[in-house]
Formats: structure tokens, C-alpha cells, sequence
């Protein structure tokens, strides 16, 4: 029971939990949406509030105000006429647009008071759109009025500066009136026509004909920017027409007299025909200059200028590559007469190279490619020494063509070197290999004086074996050196092989020498012991039989066995007796 009772409790306490959640859901639902209409409501209002303070600004430009300075100032039709027009402007906009404005904004407030969002929405888009319109027509049709009541003051105010400016150039131009050269009276009737710009703009202003004085004041300022620039570059332009341009042409052409006159090849430059063209630019650009047309003219004449001191830059160049190509030329006529004689020389001992000497193809082939090489570096040089001659190149090119003949020629005699190097080495192995060969039958006889020098009772088949291997080494040699033409390669082999074998015949018998008189030494010395040591004498007796067989390493080794256990230092004592 009391357990049901508990259930039931818990039961109860949960369900008061949910409703309590449930009330507390709903009254934060309806605060949401409470919040959010108020909040959309004061989002709309603000817009409303914003365009009626903008639709206000518009409705208070000045425009009445600038229309009434325009009525006492009136003196002609054309003003009259434009005075009217704007009053008629200026009363649609008052009277007609900004009342509408003012109907579509209450037409807003009524919605928003229903609270027809989406209808307020599309309204005050509208609205603004209309506002904008009204606002660009109150503010255009103000600065057309304002156009000629500020009038008087703007262009007063440009054409005192035009003056200033005038009288400037008009002090200018009087202080240093012989620059001018021949275009005074154009100038002078320039300056004359804007003095009387400025008078016809004091009539207009006098008489409010404003249209007139816009023409006019641009007109002023365009004719006063003109003079500027023709009173600042006419006697810079003049100065280089007629002086600057004549004297570096005059210059110019002595120059080209001097070189030519040395034997330089000037005709490349084109130089008479260009004179001609640039003498005939400058009369056209001078007679622009009389008529005040100034465009392009200092561009032109200082490429005039840059051309004529360019043409010195070529002078100089070609004196330099004249001295560069004498002495290139010098050395090359030295160098190409040594290659030819070389190369003739060359050819000439071929025959006996070939005779002398077993040569492949490919090396004969390359001789001949030398000389087709040479003569064709050689014809070329002999081309270029005719155009010398003709002085129709000039120095600069043929100084790169010198240049290039060199280094052709230079690697041709590198090529030439390495090939002569290969014969010349042909010659130094025949002549090493002759010389090797009296140096190996000279280790021969010693070996063979070596080994009747002392009286072996044996000699060993070895020796002989290698004795005949060296005699028959020897002769293969000999046999190369007699063949027409010797394979060097055969030769440097047969030769390599004989020394081999004669050093080892040579070593073979001073080892066998060696150890035989050391045997015999051992053997003598031992007789000392042998009435004292029965085992000494039977050793020695064997030691003995063993030599007489010609077993000398062995004859020592038994005799030395049994020696050393009486007379340890005997061994290095015979070493020492030997050498």
C-alpha cells in the first residue's frame, strides 16, 4: 500500500513538472512574437520617419531663393526666356511633386497602422524612388540658375588669372622679342586677338549674356595655354632649326670628308640621304612654327639632333674597329701562313708517315679535312681583303668578321696540334721501343754473365725455359721494328712483354746465384763441426748430394737446419758476407 502511494506521488509530481514547462513554452512564445511585431513595426516606422526628413531636405532647396537673384539681372530675351522656364520647373516641384510625395507617405503610414507589411514594403521603395527623382531635378534645376547668378563672380574670377597669366607672356615675349625670329607678327597678333577676347568678355558680362561668356572664357584659356607654350618653346625651336641642327650637319659632313679622305667606308650610313630628309623636315617644321602650330615640332627636331650626335657615336666605332681589325688582321695573316706551311708540311711527309707507319682511314681522313678546312678559312680571308680593298664594308663589320675567321682558325689549330701530337707519338714509341730494346739485351747478357760467373753444377730447366722465352720476345721485337709500316699498338705490346720477361729471366737468375752460393757458403762453413757433431755431418753430407743436384734451396735449408742450432747469427752473418 505504502508503495503505491509512493508511485502514484512520483507519478503526480512528474505531470506538474511537464505542465510547468508546457506554461513556461508558451509564455516565452508569445513574448517572441510580441517583440518581433513590435520590432518590425519600429523597423518599418524608422523608414517611414527617414524619407519624410529626406522628402523635407528636398522640399528646402533654395531654388526661390536663387530664382529672385536672376529677375533684376535680367537685360535680354534669351535670359527672359530661361527665367520663365525655370519658374515653371521650379512650380511642378513645389506644387505637383512634392504634394504626391506627401500623399504616398501618409498612403504608407495608413498600412502600417493595419500592419500591412508587405503592402508598406512596396511603398517606401516607391517612394524613395520618387524622392530621388524630385531631389535630381530640384538639385539640376539649381545649378542652372546658380550657372548665371554666380556668374559674374566665377568668370570674373578665371579671367583675372587668364590676365596675370597674359601679361606674363606678353612680358615675355616683349623683353626678348628677337628670339622670335620671323614669327613676331604672328605672335604679336596672337596676343592682340586675346586682348580682344578680353574686352568682348567685358561687353558680355555688361550686358548678362552669359551664354557669349562661356564661349569666350573657354576661349581665353585655350589661346593663353597656346601662347604659353608657344612663348616658352618658339625660341628653344628656332634656336635648334636654325643653328643648333645647321651647325651639327655642318660638323657631320666635315667629319665624313676626314674619313673618307683616311679610307673609311662611310656609304652604309645613308648620311647625304639623310641630310636631305632632315633639312627638308626642318623647313616644315619651321613653317609650322610660323602659323603658331607647335605640335610634335620639339619631338621632331630633337630626333634630328639625337640622330646627327648618334652618327659620332659611328664615327668612333669605326675608328676603334679599324684599329681592332689592323691588329686582328696583322696577327691573323701571321697565324694563317704558319697553319698553311704546317699543313703543307703535313701533307708532304704523308707518303713517308704512311710507308713508315700503319695509320687508319679515319686518320687520313682527318688530315684532308684539315687542309679542305684551311682552304676554305683561307678563301674567305682573301674575300674580306677585297672588300678592304673596295671599301665597300665598313671597319665595324669587318672587324667581326676578322674575329670570326680567327676563332675558325684557332680551332682548326687545335685540331691540327692534337693530330700531329698522334703521328709525332708514333715516332717517339718506335724510338722508345729501339731504345728499350738495347736496355733489355743488355739485362740479357748480364743475366747470362751473371750465370757463368759462377760455375753451377746444375742449372735448372726453369732458367732455360725462361731464357728462351726472353730470346724469342726479343726477336718478335726485332721483327716489328723491321716491318713497313710498324703497328705501333703490336710494337708497344711485343715490346712490354720482352722487358717483362727478360726481368723475370734477370730476377730468376740472380735468386738461383744467390741461394746456390749461400748453400755453398753454409756447406764450408759446417765442416768446421763435424768431427764435434755427428748429426752436422750426416746433415752436410746431404746437404752436399742435394746441391750437386742442382736443389740449392733445399741444399740450404738442411744445412742451415742443422748449423744455426750451433751458431744462431750464422744465417745473417752469410746475408751480410753476400751483399
Amino acid at each position: 500500500m505504502l508503495k503505491y502511494i509512493y508511485t502514484r506521488g512520483g507519478i503526480m509530481s512528474k505531470l506538474m513538472i511537464f505542465i510547468l514547462f508546457i506554461l513556461f513554452f508558451a509564455i516565452f512564445f508569445i513574448i517572441t512574437v510580441v517583440l518581433y511585431k513590435k520590432k518590425k513595426y519600429s523597423k518599418y516606422k524608422n523608414a517611414l520617419d527617414q524619407l519624410d526628413l529626406s522628402k523635407n531636405l528636398v522640399a528646402s532647396i533654395p531654388i526661390s531663393l536663387e530664382l529672385s537673384k536672376v529677375e533684376p539681372i535680367i537685360k535680354n530675351e534669351d535670359l527672359e526666356s530661361k527665367y520663365k522656364m525655370w519658374e515653371e520647373r521650379n512650380d511642378k516641384i513645389k506644387n505637383e511633386r512634392i504634394p504626391i510625395i506627401d500623399d504616398m507617405l501618409i498612403d504608407i503610414d495608413t498600412f502600417l497602422e493595419k500592419k500591412d507589411y508587405e503592402s508598406c514594403s512596396y511603398r517606401l521603395a516607391k517612394t524613395e524612388l520618387e524622392i530621388y527623382k524630385v531631389k535630381e531635378s530640384s538639385e539640376s534645376l539649381l545649378s542652372e540658375i546658380k550657372e548665371i547668378t554666380l556668374s559674374d563672380e566665377k568668370y570674373r574670377s578665371i579671367v583675372t588669372k587668364l590676365k596675370t597669366k597674359y601679361r606674363k607672356l606678353n612680358t615675355e615675349y616683349q623683353n626678348h622679342k628677337e628670339l622670335y625670329d620671323d614669327i613676331q607678327e604672328a605672335v604679336a597678333l596672337q596676343l592682340e586677338n586675346i586682348e580682344k577676347n578680353f574686352l568682348a568678355f567685358e561687353s558680355s558680362m555688361e550686358n548678362n549674356e552669359y551664354n557669349e561668356v562661356v564661349h569666350i572664357v573657354k576661349a581665353l584659356d585655350s589661346m593663353t595655354s597656346h601662347m604659353e607654350l608657344v612663348v616658352k618653346e618658339t625660341p628653344d625651336l628656332i634656336l635648334m632649326a636654325k643653328q643648333l641642327i645647321p651647325q651639327r650637319i655642318k660638323e657631320v659632313k666635315d667629319v665624313v670628308v676626314e674619313m673618307e679622305k683616311e679610307g673609311y667606308p662611310l656609304e652604309y650610313l645613308n648620311i647625304d640621304y639623310n641630310v636631305t630628309e632632315s633639312e627638308k623636315n626642318i623647313n616644315a617644321i619651321l613653317d609650322k612654327i610660323k602659323v603658331l602650330n607647335l605640335e610634335d615640332c620639339m619631338f621632331e627636331l630633337r630626333t634630328i639632333l639625337d640622330y646627327f650626335d648618334s652618327l659620332f657615336i659611328d664615327f668612333e666605332k669605326e675608328r676603334l674597329s679599324r684599329k681592332v681589325y689592323e691588329e686582328s688582321e696583322h696577327d691573323f695573316s701571321i697565324k694563317i701562313a704558319k697553319t698553311e706551311k704546317i699543313v703543307d708540311e703535313l701533307i708532304n711527309q704523308l707518303d713517308s708517315i704512311k710507308n713508315n707507319y700503319e695509320m687508319k682511314e679515319e686518320d687520313f681522313e682527318t688530315i684532308n679535312n684539315h687542309k679542305k678546312n684551311l682552304v676554305v678559312i683561307s678563301d674567305e680571308y682573301r674575300k674580306l681583303l677585297a672588300k678592304l680593298e673596295t671599301h665597300s664594308t665598313p671597319y665595324s663589320v669587318l672587324h667581326k668578321e676578322i674575329e670570326e675567321l680567327t676563332v675558325r682558325l684557332k680551332n682548326l689549330s687545335d685540331e691540327l696540334d692534337v693530330t700531329i701530337n698522334s703521328l709525332g707519338h708514333m715516332y717517339d714509341d718506335e724510338q722508345r721501343a729501339r731504345e728499350q730494346l738495347i736496355e733489355i739485351e743488355l739485362f740479357l747478357q748480364n743475366s747470362k754473365k751473371l750465370i757463368r760467373s759462377y760455375k753451377l753444377p746444375v742449372i735448372s730447366e726453369k732458367y732455360f725455359t725462361e731464357l728462351s722465352e726472353a730470346n724469342e720476345s726479343i726477336k718478335e721485337v726485332i721483327k716489328e721494328l723491321e716491318k713497313k709500316p710498324i703497328v705501333i699498338e703490336t710494337l708497344n705490346i711485343r715490346v712490354d712483354t720482352a722487358r717483362d720477361l727478360v726481368l723475370k729471366l734477370y730476377n730468376t737468375t740472380c735468386e738461383m746465384v744467390k741461394t746456390a752460393r749461400l748453400a755453398e757458403a753454409s756447406i764450408v762453413y759446417g765442416n768446421r763441426f763435424r768431427t764435434s757433431y755427428q748429426s752436422v755431418d750426416s746433415n752436410l753430407n746431404e746437404a752436399k748430394k742435394l746441391f750437386y743436384k742442382g736443389n740449392y734451396k733445399k741444399s740450404l735449408d738442411t744445412s742451415l737446419s742443422i748449423i744455426t742450432s750451433i751458431d744462431k747469427g750464422l744465417y745473417q752473418k752469410m746475408i751480410r758476407n753476400y751483399q
